[in-house]
């Protein structure tokens, strides 16, 4: 009996590397902030909820600069398409999934956008904000008590932005999971299976090197804007 073989061209669109470590490390640390920022604001306490916070600012500082500086499938010019991309991409959708999207698809990579800025706001306007009881930024104190309770109302009106943005972002993960892609084990490996792309460039990965350094520079200014 003949043994049958693996078409090449199948074997390299099987699993394709994607994301980057740093990209990763991003992910996992920006979901445990997230949900310790909603969880104590709800619960307390709040010296965790600042520091959650500050975590958050500092990773989204990370992000900003990653996205032009990082791995090929992390940088915005990759994801960021305009609107006859997305058009594009919801019709594919409507007539078969097909191959995994390498990276963000058109659809998703607005929808980074959309958290970046939600998380933004939160967290500038949290710089800001008070309680009136005993917390408050460490920015409150620039600004008038008006503008301070302004953008407290931003700050927890903002965070219904935040929720919403993960509602979707899980059905979208559970949609994705359903048409068979793993891009779950994706996030955790960096290996997205069924992808029809040719990864196998250093490009791919970033520079360690240089994701060190902006995660220094980003915590550092983090760290600063907590102890103003």
């Amino acid at each position: 009996m003949s043994e049958t073989k693996e078409n090449p061209e199948q074997a390299r669109k099987s699993t394709v590397y994607v994301w980057d470590v740093p990209l990763r490390l991003f992910h996992w640390a920006l979901l445990a902030a997230v949900a310790t920022s909603l969880f104590t604001a709800e619960f307390g306490p709040m010296s965790v909820h600042l520091i959650s916070g500050h975590v958050v600012l500092g990773l989204l500082a990370f992000r900003l600069v990653w996205g032009f500086a990082g791995g090929r499938y992390a940088r915005f010019a990759n994801f960021v398409k305009g609107p006859g991309a997305v058009l594009a991409y919801t019709r594919k959708l409507k007539s078969g999934i097909g191959a995994a999207h390498p990276g963000h698809n058109p659809m998703g990579g607005w929808s980074v956008l959309a958290m970046i800025a939600a998380l933004a706001v939160q967290t500038v306007t949290g710089l800001y904000a008070n309680d009136d009881i005993l917390t408050e930024g460490p920015l409150a104190d620039t600004v008038t008590k008006a503008t301070s309770d302004y953008l407290t109302y931003i700050h927890h009106l903002s965070s219904n932005a935040v929720y919403a943005l993960i509602v979707l972002h899980v059905a979208a993960v559970a949609f994705y999971t359903y048409k068979g892609q793993g891009i779950v084990a994706a996030m955790i490996n960096g290996r997205l299976s069924g992808a029809d792309a040719d990864s196998d460039d250093a490009a791919v990965k970033g520079s360690p090197v240089a994701a060190l350094v902006i995660a220094c520079v980003a915590g550092a200014l983090a760290y600063y804007v907590m102890g103003m």
